[in-house]
């Protein structure tokens, strides 16, 4: 029955079925076969182990249960060529702290490594993996049977940025930060009543290095340690669903951390990672750069993603650095790289990931959607796979950001000479399904805050936020701005500090949050704010000529041709009086935001709660209103028809 007095080798949790599907890279359900398992076997309570090392010549549990000897506890290789290596350990239950020691048939090389397919880690620095179960009580199912209509193509998306370890921390116990159960206490409540409708976490899954927000990952199926257990994170996704709130979750399936507990030289070889440094190394990150093309690893990733979608009720992924697994090139200079096999720069075997990872992720879950971080301009990252598309269902629209970030640091004197930086963006808003992120990255690495790059004094910096965030949500486009934004957060994101929430008792970071949170409102409540952002059918230009004035108007429209949101904004601080404005029909034109209101901090110019249409010839239209645009300020105005 057994080998060896301590392990059994009965019990598999792995069939013939699971090895065919793990060797062909379609067993997306390896977190219920692989790493650690509570079990019985022959009427014993224990822990069955399995791991994937193809090219080890010994492979043991060691632990605090057997004082971390590397010959008490061994597992035993499968027959099936696998590579996969299993023992059941009785008596080893929740809580056993283990690791694999490791023996390589190359070199000699031995390691004591954590285990990739844990769902509980020792809290760093500590690199030691948890026997744990994943049982919880969930109580979040009306959300989950709405969920498809709140990620719809065609639903508002307003997403809060967080990372969790800074967010809100507590500095008379030692600056710690909040755990999972006590930011259920304050997050989603937060969230809800900023208006926003999903929350973005970066990274949740565990990681060596603090420093990294999680983008150096070593338990791609495990939450960090630093804020509680993995109870305690479904516990704060779970409360987030009861608020009405979608959870989207960072996930990094292009490279892994150099940490030797982790992936990196698994089993004495290249297991996860290439061999070869120009394909499995990245320069820029000192990481390594998995194997896309292995099918192993692409069963491995794939699970991965399913599992946090499975057993955490994650709404939706993002994923990170999709450029740099598109091109082979990514980061290096000329001969540091190796062409693909027809001798260009794409990363044949990525493409192929990422498809196969978005076919799987809609198949089993079409009421979830995938987000692609991609910087460049690769044609159809957010279209079906099917005509030839990556296969996501968004993409983050760094063009965007870029230029509009760029506009408004500049003088309001100069911006007239700009104007294409607001404009531009229109030309390509509707070639793929875009996010307009105004994220984490751009608040750090001396870049300084949002509200520090804006020009002028404080009252001017705060009215140019205000344009900034009108200009965001009347583009076409679903909405992320990274926590500290919402109120005017003045110094540069840093991960060990907390958010200055002192800023509140000040009036004008208080009127900024006040105008997010209406934003956010008229961005849900108005169809023609986010019904059709992904066709020209929901846009209409109504001037972008006058950049003498540094204006510009535009229309939002539904699917109804009752739906239209007229919006105009103001770049400069002259006032722009009796401002003619060309409409597509007559009747009141109601006022139903403005971002220069004395609640907001602005100075209370206005169009006295809206206008009336008269037949006058403007802009290409029959009819046209005069109106008054705030000193850099930006107006909402809704047609109600004739009363």
């Amino acid at each position: 029955m057994a080998d060896h007095v301590n392990v059994i080798y009965e019990g598999s949790l792995l069939t013939e079925h699971d090895i065919f599907l793990f060797k062909q890279g379609s067993h997306f359900m390896l977190y219920r076969k692989l790493g650690s398992h509570i079990t019985n076997v022959n009427g014993m309570d224990g822990t069955h182990f399995a791991v994937w090392a193809p090219n080890a010549e010994r492979v043991s549990v060691i632990g605090d249960f057997n004082g971390w000897n590397n010959e008490s506890h061994p597992l035993r290789v499968r027959w099936d060529g696998s590579g996969i290596w299993e023992g059941f350990v009785p008596g080893l239950g929740r809580g056993t702290i283990y690791k694999y020691h490791i023996r390589s048939r190359h070199n000699g090389y031995r390691v004591n490594k954590g285990d990739p397919y844990a769902f509980h880690w020792e809290t760093p620095p500590k690199t030691g993996s948890i026997v744990w179960d994943m049982d919880y009580s969930w109580g979040d199912g009306e959300w989950l049977r709405g969920r498809a209509r709140a990620n719809a193509l065609d639903a508002p998306v307003s997403v809060y940025e967080v990372h969790l370890g800074s967010w809100r921390r507590i500095p008379e116990d030692g600056n710690r930060s909040l755990s999972y159960r006590e930011m259920a206490d304050y997050l989603p409540g937060y969230v809800k009543d900023a208006g926003f409708t999903h929350v973005e976490f970066l990274p949740v899954m565990e990681h060596p290095f603090y420093g990294s927000w999680g983008y150096q990952t070593v338990g791609y199926f495990a939450p960090t340690s630093r804020y509680g257990t993995p109870q305690d994170l479904m516990f704060l996704i779970d409360r987030f669903h009861q608020y009405g709130i979608g959870v989207i979750l960072d996930w990094v399936p292009s490279h892994f951390p150099s940490d030797e507990h982790g992936l990196v030289y698994f089993d004495g070889t290249n297991l996860y990672e290439h061999s070869d440094p120009r394909k499995g190394f990245h320069p820029e990150w000192n990481s390594y750069i998995f194997n896309h093309g292995r099918w192993e690893v692409r069963s491995f990733l794939i699970s991965s993603a399913l599992f946090w979608l499975e057993r955490y009720h994650a709404d939706c992924l993002r994923v990170d650095a999709v450029a740099s697994m598109l091109y082979l090139d990514y980061a290096r200079e000329e001969g540091e790289w190796i062409p693909n096999k027809f001798g260009g720069r794409e990363n044949i075997e990525a493409i192929e990931f990422l498809r196969r990872f978005n076919e799987v992720i809609y198949e089993k879950h079409p009421d979830v959607q995938t987000i692609a971080e991609e910087s460049t301009a690769w044609p159809m990252v957010s279209r079906p796979v099917y005509v030839g598309g990556l296969g996501f269902g968004l993409k983050w629209n760094m063009g965007w950001m870029h230029d509009t970030l760029d506009y408004f640091s500049k003088e309001p004197v100069f911006r007239k000479y700009h104007q294409n930086q607001l404009t531009f963006s229109i030309w390509y808003a509707f070639f793929e399904n875009f996010i307009l992120p105004l994220s984490h990255d751009e608040v750090v690495y001396g870049k300084g805050s949002l509200i520090q790059r804006m020009p002028g004094d404080d009252w001017q910096k705060f009215a140019n936020m205000r344009l900034l965030f009108g200009y965001m949500y009347g583009h076409p486009g679903k909405k992320l701005l990274f926590m500290g934004g919402e109120f005017g957060q003045w110094d540069e994101w840093y991960h060990e500090k907390s958010l200055d929430w002192n800023l509140f008792e000040h009036p004008l970071h208080k009127g900024l949050h006040r105008w997010i949170q209406d934003l956010n409102g008229l961005y849900r409540a108005e169809r023609a704010m986010h019904e059709v952002d992904f066709s020209y059918e929901g846009f209409e230009w109504v001037d972008f000529r006058d950049a003498d004035s540094s204006v510009i108007a535009f229309m939002r429209k539904g699917r109804t041709t009752e739906d239209l949101v007229l919006v105009a904004m103001n770049s400069t601080p002259v006032p722009r009086l009796n401002y003619r404005v060309g409409v597509p029909r007559g009747g009141y034109w109601k006022e139903v935001l403005n971002s220069d209101a004395r609640m907001y901090g602005g100075s209370g110019q206005g169009n006295l709660g809206g206008v009336e249409a008269v037949p006058i010839p403007s802009h290409g239209k029959f009819y046209s209103i005069s109106i008054v645009l705030p000193p850099l300020g930006v107006v909402y105005l809704k047609s109600e028809g004739l009363k």
